[in-house]
């Protein structure tokens, strides 16, 4: 049987998602981002940077979720573009784009979540990274008026890029982006990604609906 390392809440969550939407079983080994669980020694020998997801599968292992998305696609012959056809590259760039905005995210829950004390944050970098989501959003909402999803069918890419949308409306209101709001909606509602989501776990990481940028 395929493992799955995972946190919950974490981008190990695309990997569950896409499991369920090919029809997959792993069995979910949990980490912590706290218990200190991710930088042991033996986890790290499973994924170099010591971060989740990784995957056991078929006498390997691979990390990195943009790198399983396209194995697990390829493997099975679903949910993805086949090298060649027109859509192709599209899949690969919001694959990546994907990846861009998390990477955002990731260090806006840094700033607004992570660190101690509040003094150690940096409010211009938050602000510039507050509009750098943005950026990526509009661009988003942009593309997202009058389709259901990033390509011409459901893919993996939407995996990959659903993912985000709970963390992206958790530091810019969602007021300007109705297209982009219905998408993550969308996504939210498929079978699969409420199957996965009762999979998840208690992620713990957000303990607020909205984070403010602080004053100054």
């Amino acid at each position: 049987m395929m493992r799955l390392h995972h946190v919950p809440g974490s981008r190990s969550f695309r990997v569950l998602w896409l499991l369920e939407e090919l029809g997959l079983r792993a069995e979910i080994l949990r980490y912590s981002l706290t218990d200190g669980s991710l930088r042991s020694a033996a986890f790290r020998a499973t994924s170099p940077a010591g971060r989740v997801p990784a995957l056991d599968i078929d006498g390997q292992v691979i990390f990195e979720s943009a790198a399983i998305v396209q194995y697990l696609t390829e493997r099975e012959g679903r949910l993805a573009p086949l090298p060649g056809t027109s859509e192709r590259g599209a899949f690969l760039s919001w694959i990546g784009f994907a990846e861009t905005q998390a990477n955002i995210v990731q260090s806006l829950n840094l700033q607004h979540i992570f660190l101690r004390p509040a003094e150690a944050r940096s409010v211009p970098l938050m602000r510039l990274e507050t509009r750098r989501l943005e950026m990526t959003m509009k661009g988003l909402e942009a593309h997202l008026q009058g389709r259901e999803t990033l390509l011409s069918d459901f893919s993996a890419a939407d995996c990959m890029l659903g993912f985000n949308l709970d963390a992206v409306f958790r530091f810019v209101r969602p007021d300007a982006y109705p297209s982009l709001l219905a998408y993550r909606n969308r996504m939210a509602a498929r079978p699969a990604w409420r199957r996965a989501a009762s999979l998840d776990g208690e992620s713990g990481i957000y303990s607020r609906e909205f984070y403010e940028l602080p004053d100054g």
